[in-house]
């Protein structure tokens, strides 16, 4: 039994998403990626570039829920059209969080069911198309199963992925940047056969076998899986004391796998 929670532990894994990447805009869309975009620039990546989610680049990453006496510490102004200068120049990583992703690493968070005929309509397909042509993406997605991870292609295309039937000629693009899926029973990357996803890591108590009961399609396996690290104490410590003070993480999960609980 561990003394971090499961929050703690898909922080610290979404952070390895920007290890080696150097000067890049990161960008972690909802509380467990801006979190771990935080911890990655507060340990290994001090070049990351990061935002007060408003008009500034910060030196360091600003708290998330209530500054109170906190003052952010700008080092550059970010302008609207800045933003995109680093997207469309390939300068950006985000960690997003889909809806539904399939096993060609399309996402969706626009609608759900058929297109002529929704059973709910989301956020729209926002800055999906964009970003996934021009930049590197990884994705979290909190509660791992057959609805998020589809059978077949996701219901709407937002982002783009290794499905040759959607590019020219038939063939996979090799410029697509699709780097790792945190979820609450795994961390997965691209690196199968023909970009095919598979099991990088399994976070502790959980098995292939789970994670492949709970996806739509086929996982790759390799022949061996290891733990998801733990976080460490210095991590621990800045998540819980810097970056999130007020536990804004604890609302992400409603219960833990086995070997991962709650930590007070």
């Amino acid at each position: 039994m561990s003394d971090y929670s499961l929050a703690e532990l898909c922080i610290a894994a979404c952070a390895e998403a920007w290890r080696g990447d150097g000067e890049v805009l990161a960008t972690g869309i909802t509380v467990i990626p801006r979190l771990a975009a935080g911890l990655a620039k507060s340990t290994f990546n001090p070049a990351l570039m990061m935002t007060d989610a408003e008009v500034f680049l910060v030196d360091e990453p600003v708290p998330v829920g209530k500054r109170g006496d906190y003052t952010i510490k700008p080092e550059g102004w970010m302008s609207y059209a800045r933003t995109f200068d680093n997207i469309y120049g390939g300068k950006r990583h985000a960690l997003v969080a889909p809806v539904q992703i399939d096993r060609y690493g399309q996402t969706n968070i626009s609608t759900i069911g058929p297109r002529d005929n929704p059973k709910a309509a989301l956020l729209g397909v926002r800055g999906y198309p964009g970003n996934s042509i021009n930049h590197a993406n990884s994705y979290f997605v909190p509660s791992h199963d057959a609805r998020a991870f589809v059978a077949g292609e996701v219901d709407f295309v937002c982002s783009v992925g290794y499905n040759p039937a959607r590019w020219p000629g038939g063939k996979q693009p090799q410029f697509l940047d699709l780097r790792i899926i945190v979820t609450n029973l795994a961390v997965l990357d691209f690196g199968g056969k023909d970009n095919a996803i598979r099991v990088k890591s399994l976070h502790p108590g959980v098995t292939f076998d789970d994670v492949q009961a709970a996806t739509g399609f086929p996982l790759e396996r390799p022949t061996d899986i290891p733990t998801t690290p733990a976080p460490s104490a210095e991590q621990l410590k800045l998540i819980r004391e810097t970056l999130d003070p007020h536990g804004a993480r604890s609302s992400v999960f409603k219960g833990d796998p086995p070997g991962v609980r709650q930590a007070a």
